[in-house]
């Protein structure tokens, strides 16, 4: 691309904030993400400190509230674009709300912050026993 394409193509996609998001349930799976982003950003396998990731009565997907003596496994995604957060944070409607947390890569050497979406009601009676991707994920 010569200087001009490049000027050219920069005034149209004007600079973007890129975010990292911590992801446990349905958004772990490359083909929810191709669905709802048409892509599938760049993942690290990640560890959250001090959340229990939980079952929902008549729901496929989990959710995670603070729980100080548990962990729950997931991935970092890195490079979501601000139009992209917006798609996700619609995707996970208004029993979420999204926070910033700290997480630990795997290899335990890196922490970092990014956004994860939290249940927004720690007491729901609707929460029960502790849910796994590889056998409570259904999808598409």
């Amino acid at each position: 691309m010569d200087s001009a394409s490049l000027v050219a193509h920069a005034s149209l996609h004007p600079q973007q904030n890129l975010h990292t998001l911590f992801v446990y349930g349905s958004l772990m799976a490359d083909e929810v993400l191709r669905i709802l982003l048409k892509r599938t950003p760049q993942s690290s396998d990640a560890l959250l400190n001090g959340y229990q990731r939980l079952s929902i009565k008549r729901r496929v997907y989990p959710a995670i509230i603070p729980v100080d003596s548990k962990k729950v496994s997931g991935k970092i995604l890195s490079g979501i674009k601000d139009f992209e957060m917006d798609i996700l944070d619609a995707f996970e409607a208004v029993e979420y709300k999204r926070i910033t947390v700290e997480v630990s890569l795997m290899d335990g050497l890196e922490k970092l912050l990014a956004y994860a979406y939290v249940w927004g009601n720690e007491k729901d009676p609707n929460l029960y026993g502790d849910w796994d991707f590889e056998n409570n994920f259904i999808c598409c």
